[in-house]
């Protein structure tokens, strides 16, 4: 094919695509019910045409898609991971112990409250919101749905503590991504963060524990916590010493292993005490790390809970990933992400205007780009100029970037946290959306803080 010369994307050109595959997606999920991946290839594809009607060649585009995959390799990698430790965690009986011991000793009215708080603090003590969700995370959804409690509540609860330690945590990829590409110094960073990431926090709890009321004992059957514990207690060993294999896992990421190697150890730990201690051959116990952990207990809710796991339940993440990064590839490699950016940018002429101009940017390119990292990367590299020009600390920018970014990726269906999610809780991104208290809290205390002039620090001067 021939190409005329390469010109700019406009604005209305870069938005397009965009339109036709938000509108796509839209039909698609909520008309016909169907799976995110072809609006996804619809949207590529349209965003091909525009780039190639403006001169840019296949071979760009191409390798921006390529580029775009490779981002997101280790996501998927960790993601097939997350897939064996959960088969590997049913067939140890490690999930059963936690929820046993989980229904013995927490309440049901404080439940939310309770579970928003342990990620919180396995959040923060390993920095990682993917590795919490994949471990405490899904105990806690069987320990609250055994509750009555219904899944999206509990998932919301689990997705904001896990997020609170992922964006505050000295650990944490995002929080050292923020700080790094900015030039910020890290704990000035977090502490800069807490105006805006504590007060979402206390809106989170507090919304937890007065919708945590409506879940007190006496309005929850007891007789199906107990049917849950005497199906635990009669298909699993339970024991407080399997409870040594999360804390194992937790310990290893606090230690600043990396996160793969530690999930494998997870992985191992798993297969070994589901052969020795629950005494399953190695045969059915490696089948399940392929094809998902299966029991058959005679209660259909239960069987629902702990049917799932493996490699093969992850493919469908990681394909949804894959077409993501492709569509995102082509919109950041083509510049059609970047007029986006820049439109956005021409309201900013003021750190009352340019701080929420960052957040909306950031929220943008996770919706635009489907990925966490590339929310962070991208508006710091437009916006670290016009932080410097208008005489702003750079840590305002880390910090708008950590509230637009890191806390929105979980609220996009197609973003790689959105589908990793929503295939490790096992509830859709728009039914845990609602009850994710925090994550959409922050973003709107940053941007109130910034309108109000409230925590804005100036190069040379005090906090205004």
């Amino acid at each position: 094919m021939k190409h005329s010369k390469q010109q700019d994307i406009p604005f209305l050109w870069a938005l397009f695509p965009l339109l036709v595959m938000i509108v796509t997606m839209a039909v698609t999920i909520i008309r016909f019910e169907g799976p995110p991946h072809i609006p996804l290839i619809v949207g590529t594809i349209t965003a091909g045409w525009v780039a190639h009607f403006h001169g840019h060649s296949w071979k760009n585009m191409e390798e921006g898609m390529y580029q775009g995959i490779r981002l997101a390799l280790p996501a998927m990698l960790i993601i097939i991971l997350v897939g064996l430790i959960i088969a590997t965690w049913i067939g140890g009986g490690i999930i059963a112990s936690l929820i046993y011991y989980g229904l013995k000793i927490i309440t049901p009215s404080l439940f939310l409250v309770s579970i928003c708080l342990i990620c919180c603090v396995v959040s923060l003590a390993i920095g990682s919101s993917w590795s919490t969700m994949g471990t405490i995370g899904v105990a806690g959804m069987g320990i609250g749905i055994s509750m009555g409690i219904p899944a999206p509540f509990v998932a919301g609860a689990i997705i904001s503590g896990a997020y609170f330690g992922d964006k505050m945590s000295p650990l944490s990829d995002t929080t050292n991504l923020a700080s790094g590409v900015t030039e910020t110094d890290l704990f000035e960073h977090i502490r800069h963060m807490f105006y805006t990431t504590i007060p979402g926090l206390v809106i989170a709890l507090s919304f937890y524990f007065f919708a945590g009321m409506r879940f007190s004992a006496h309005n929850i059957q007891d007789e199906h916590i107990q049917t849950m514990i005497s199906t635990l207690e009669k298909n699993f060993v339970i024991s407080p010493w399997l409870l040594l294999v999360p804390v194992l896992v937790i310990f290893l990421v606090a230690k600043k292993v990396p996160a793969l190697p530690a999930l494998a150890v997870g992985v191992l730990a798993g297969f070994i005490c589901q052969i020795f201690v629950q005494g399953d051959p190695a045969g059915d116990a490696i089948r399940a790390m392929h094809d998902g952990y299966t029991i058959e207990s005679g209660q259909a809710w239960v069987d629902e809970l702990f049917n799932r796991g493996g490699i093969e339940s992850m493919m469908y993440t990681v394909s949804l990933t894959i077409v993501a990064m492709t569509f995102g590839g082509i919109m950041e490699s083509t510049g059609m992400q970047k007029a986006l950016v820049n439109q956005i940018l021409k309201f900013a002429k003021s750190a009352k205007s340019l701080i929420p101009t960052t957040i909306l940017s950031s929220f943008v390119t996770n919706v635009t780009a489907a990925e966490q990292y590339i929310s962070i990367l991208l508006p710091s590299r437009m916006f670290a100029s016009a932080y410097k020009k208008r005489n702003l600390h750079s840590k305002n920018l880390s910090r708008a970037l950590e509230d637009g970014g890191t806390v929105t990726s979980a609220l996009v269906p197609w973003n790689t946290c959105g589908v990793f999610i929503t295939s490790t809780l096992g509830v859709n991104t728009f039914q845990y959306a609602p009850y994710a208290i925090f994550n959409y809290t922050v973003p709107v205390i940053g941007i109130l803080l910034a309108v109000l002039g409230v925590k804005v620090t100036c190069l040379n001067r005090k906090e205004e």
